[in-house]
């Protein structure tokens, strides 16, 4: 990127590491200065790493329209590839991740949705049948269970989930504690966290390699994502290999449980500081649940308050705060041309916050207009490379609030400042412990 037509650099860097310091802090504060400060092109760097956030519909449509060829995916997050494991989307060739990513896309097939439908409704059902009739739970701690057991049924069948203990929860923990700062510079460190990291991601591959087997001796006719990866066939033909699998089932997790969980943490937290919207969306539960009484028809149903809510949630609340791609060839735009090696970089949190898009953008606003502009509203990246685990994502929550709406009262149990956005790893999630009091709503 040449000097002369170079965006400014954010204020604060130091002479050895740049801003990496401020942004370990909380990584999505730090974006948010950046662009307070230096508009929709501001550069930073993370220990020698050229930055470039870049903000708007505009910024975005013009990423997410370039080429994997001009701009990489993953050549920013090879910190993924021992997480997901070598052959494995960002640790794959271009065309062989292009159709792993049609294999996850035919697991998430209408025909299957359907199916999955049904098992959410009953984990959820199942989940909170002894809840009583009022008390207090962390609830980002209770999706997270609740989310484990609903993706882990749907991806590995029933006898899986039946065999499920709290060591594959607490793989996944040890995963997603490797998911840092730390790692985008160096994901192969002696950081204590890089050596769980890999000790899970070996852990993992042994008990879903006993799945894997014993659903090859098995045979028969499943619906699951397992069986679609089983059954998944390359362009020439040939099958994917059974120790690969692990990693597809890794990433589906990656892609569904973490939006899921942490949406739903913030849904509840959002109904109990707006107990107006709540009833809104309450009653819309009712008109819809109350007629069937069949979770899994009311989750696929289109529920208009249910999804505003549950979108502008991910408007304040998105789960990844930053999405990047590495220049690979020369790139324009506005103007400026960014040389390759630098690091593009979108920022959900950042772009939803903008007030000529989203107009009074720290308001919680169950109504807001939709923006015009395509590229406006990105929970879940934009174009070609959008999220595949969305769709999957959304079901679980519908499914999870329709259950609980239908049944109780959601409210804060602490002051409703103190529900904060924390970042242990690059995950945004609401703070500990997130207490909501639940109870029995009249009927």
């Amino acid at each position: 990127m040449t000097d002369s037509i170079r965006p400014q650099i954010v204020s604060g860097a130091k002479p050895e590491t740049g801003h990496y310091e401020e942004f370990l802090v909380h990584p999505a504060r730090f974006l948010y200065r950046a662009w307070q400060e230096r508009g929709e092109l501001a550069e930073f760097d993370l220990g020698g790493m050229r930055n470039v956030l870049v903000v708007g519909p505009d910024a975005h449509e013009a990423v997410y329209r370039a080429s994997d060829e001009q701009l990489s995916t993953s050549a920013p997050y090879q910190y993924m590839v021992p997480v997901f494991g070598e052959g494995i989307q960002y640790g794959a060739p271009l065309e062989i991740e292009r159709q792993q990513v049609k294999f996850l896309s035919n697991a998430l097939r209408p025909v299957n949705m359907k199916r999955y439908a049904q098992v959410i409704a009953e984990e959820v059902e199942d989940f909170i049948a002894d809840w009583g009739d009022a008390g207090e739970r962390d609830f980002h701690e209770t999706f997270k269970e609740m989310v484990l057991g609903t993706s882990t049924h749907c991806l590995m069948g029933g006898a899986f989930r039946r065999k499920l203990t709290t060591e594959f929860g607490e793989l996944f923990h040890d995963l997603e504690e490797a998911i840092s700062v730390s790692a985008v510079l160096d994901a192969h460190s002696e950081d204590g966290a890089f050596s769980r990291r890999d000790n899970a991601r070996a852990r993992l591959q042994e008990m879903l390699m006993e799945a894997v087997a014993e659903r090859r001796c098995e045979g028969g006719e499943h619906i699951d994502m397992l069986q679609t990866f089983l059954d998944a066939r390359y362009a020439d033909g040939t099958g994917m290999a059974d120790e690969l699998i692990p990693g597809m089932i890794i990433w589906i997790m990656f892609a569904g449980f973490h939006t899921s969980s942490n949406t739903a943490s913030w849904m509840s937290v959002e109904l109990g500081r707006h107990p107006e919207y709540q009833r809104e969306v309450a009653e819309e539960v009712a008109e819809v649940y109350g007629n069937s009484s069949d979770l899994s028809f009311t989750a696929l149903r289109e529920m208009p308050l249910m999804e505003a809510f549950a979108n502008e949630t991910l408007r304040l609340h998105p789960p990844l705060c930053a999405l990047m791609r590495e220049v690979m060839e020369p790139f324009e735009y506005k103007g400026y041309v960014f040389e390759p090696g630098t690091t593009l970089v979108i920022s959900p949190y950042v772009s939803h916050r903008v007030p000529e898009v989203f107009p009074e953008p720290e308001c919680f606003d169950l109504h807001r207009p939709e923006p015009e502009h395509i590229f406006a509203s990105i929970p879940f990246g934009g174009g070609k490379r959008k999220c595949v685990g969305n769709a999957f994502a959304i079901l679980q929550v519908k499914a999870i609030f329709s259950a609980l709406l239908s049944r109780y009262e959601l409210s804060l149990v602490d002051p409703p400042e103190t529900y904060e956005e924390v970042m242990p790893s690059l995950i945004l999630r609401p703070s500990d412990p997130c207490r909501l009091r639940y109870t029995r709503r009249e009927r």
